[in-house]
């Protein structure tokens, strides 16, 4: 049915790819990001043994990486 309307622009699908692999790149800098702020901060404060601020930073940052990415599928689409 969406073929006869006339109005509708055709979905580009080097469109979609450009935005999903944005996204993936945004994840990666995100994550790696809190990944090596929380193993600074354990260089700093020389935590060897348990690298909390590694290992709270790390999920911190997965979180924050998955909320921008569910926030931008859940945007309704123009």
């Amino acid at each position: 049915m969406e073929a006869n309307n006339p109005n509708k622009e055709p979905q580009k699908p080097l469109n979609d790819y450009a935005k999903y692999s944005g996204l993936a790149v945004q994840m990666a800098l995100i994550i790696g990001g809190g990944c090596y702020g929380g193993y600074k901060l354990d260089e700093h404060f020389k935590n060897i043994e348990t690298p909390i601020f590694t290992i709270i930073l790390s999920l911190l940052s997965i979180g924050l990486a998955m909320y921008i990415v569910l926030k931008d599928f859940i945007k309704p689409k123009p």
